[in-house]
């Protein structure tokens, strides 16, 4: 695998803040993890852009019910072992079930906040998801958090402020949807990192694409649109790209820690001002840019203090 010592990961998407436990990892498959994971993110920035597109003319649920349809063939790759068959059973099934059902709301939410906001403003909101994680990281793992990481999320909110404005503007139903989905982001999140305690990311993986397509099935065909040409050739190229993503992404987090790869994820940031613009000429205000600035900061120093506890906690050991 290309490591030196054995690495403990799991799969994750781009903007959460789980640092997955890993020893000693060769530079040289670091190097190719973070390459893997460069590409990851303009994948799922290329997401959100096609997200953007349908959603001008086919309902969300539709929209998401593609989505896990084509990621379950590679939740079932992902999930086979030789002579083993598919890693399906769970220790924790009910945590699971949670986890899974959270994670197809708040992806339909983040959907339709696409659909009302400019990518760059959703971006600039979800970035906060980090910081949500140290916060909630508190109450529900009981995990010690120190005035320097809690400083973090202060700065962190204070960025969400100016990016909000309350009382200074009118803020669009798509900051409100982003940011409740960034809120469930987080618990998502905290989820994933206790089931992650008894089940393969393998096994996560694969539970989260089956319930989602079932659940989905239940109710998406009811809205059902049929799209043109355009907008099968717009499904089909999220299907694939939305496949691609999670496949490249999961391969990066075998190839190299999780804290390496964590603050490229902020380049989708920039990734969705620039494609935002180019394609819908979409540009965020300058509050915005200093909010998110602000957000970035902070989340890399929260990133930057749990490398160091974790070698603290690796010296101990």
């Amino acid at each position: 695998m290309g490591v030196t010592q054995r690495q403990k990961q799991r799969v994750t998407r781009p903007g959460q803040n789980s640092i997955a436990m890993s020893l000693t990892p060769d530079p040289a498959s670091t190097h190719r993890g973070v390459v893997i994971a460069l590409m990851a993110i303009a994948m799922f920035g290329t997401i959100d852009v096609l997200n953007k597109l349908l959603t001008q003319h086919l309902p969300i649920l539709q929209i998401l019910w593609i989505r896990f349809l084509a990621f379950v063939p590679i939740a079932l790759m992902l999930a086979w072992r030789p002579g083993v068959g598919f890693l399906w059973r769970s220790r924790r099934p009910f945590l699971q079930l949670l986890r899974s059902v959270i994670f197809v709301v708040e992806m339909g939410m983040f959907i339709a906040a696409v659909k009302l906001i400019p990518l760059a403003d959703m971006q600039a909101v979800a970035s906060a998801a980090p910081l949500v994680v140290v916060a909630l990281s508190v109450p529900i793992l009981k995990e010690p958090v120190g005035w320097r990481r809690w400083s973090a999320v202060g700065v962190g909110f204070v960025g969400m402020l100016i990016i909000l404005r309350p009382g200074f503007h009118d803020i669009n139903a798509g900051i409100w949807l982003t940011l409740a989905a960034t809120i469930l982001w987080g618990f998502y999140q905290i989820l994933l990192r206790i089931v992650g305690r008894d089940d393969a990311a393998a096994t996560s993986a694969l539970w989260m694409a089956v319930v989602g397509a079932a659940g989905l099935s239940l109710v998406a065909p009811f809205e059902w649109v049929t799209p043109d040409a355009t907008g099968w050739a717009l499904l089909a190229a999220l299907g694939l790209v939305g496949s691609l993503a999670h496949f490249a992404w999961s391969r990066a987090m075998v190839l190299a820690p999780a804290a390496a790869l964590q603050p490229f994820t902020y380049l989708l940031i920039v990734y969705a001002t620039v494609t935002g613009w180019l394609i819908f000429g979409d540009l965020p205000d300058r509050w915005t840019i200093a909010g998110a600035a602000l957000i970035v900061c902070s989340g890399l120093y929260a990133f930057h203090r749990e490398r160091v506890r974790a070698r603290e906690r690796g010296q101990r050991t």
